[in-house]
């Protein structure tokens, strides 16, 4: 299936090491260190709008060697219940620069605790690209309200880890 834009649909598109594909939705690994929107021992599902910024978040924090060496798996699945999303803008955060690069505050993290607790779904501005959007998944709350469409193996282009510079043009004779 191809996801078209504009077609009406919203979906979440995720990253994940290949041993981790199929518990995607588990929400496991925020759990155990806590995210941006989340505390520790709260299960959040992280993911992207389209698949371009998926990568983007993980290549901030692992890097494009990283996602060039290890097996990846890119997951997509469609939300069924538009009514379950709510979205986090600079008018509904109490402090503006939650939207933005940085550590995230115990504040922050408590607010989308909150918010994950009364909504299956939020969708937050990306840091790493204020013009593309993340989806965050409560995975209790979201049971029914998705649908897998696709997981495959990532496919990283391989110019986004180039080889290191040739010594050969500093070598004498």
């Amino acid at each position: 299936m191809i996801m078209r834009p504009g077609s009406g649909d919203l979906f979440i598109w995720r990253l994940d090491p290949e041993e981790f594909g199929a518990t995607w939705d588990s929400g496991i690994g925020a759990e155990k260190v806590g995210g941006r929107w989340n505390s520790k021992g709260v299960r959040v599902v992280y993911g992207s709008l389209d698949s371009s910024t998926a990568i983007l978040e993980v290549a901030v924090h692992k890097g494009f060697e990283s996602l060039d060496t290890v097996r990846m798996m890119l997951t997509c699945a469609r939300i069924t219940d538009l009514s379950s999303v709510f979205t986090i803008d600079d008018q509904s955060v109490p402090n503006p620069n939650w939207l933005f690069p940085g550590t995230p505050s115990g504040g922050q993290q408590q607010f989308g605790d909150a918010l994950l607790t009364q909504h299956p779904f939020l969708l937050v501005p990306s840091s790493v690209n204020p013009h593309s959007w993340n989806l965050l998944m409560n995975p209790e709350l979201a049971t029914g309200k998705y649908e897998l469409v696709l997981q495959e193996r990532l496919r990283l282009d391989t110019r986004l880890n180039p080889p290191w510079p040739l010594m050969s043009s500093t070598r004498h004779g």
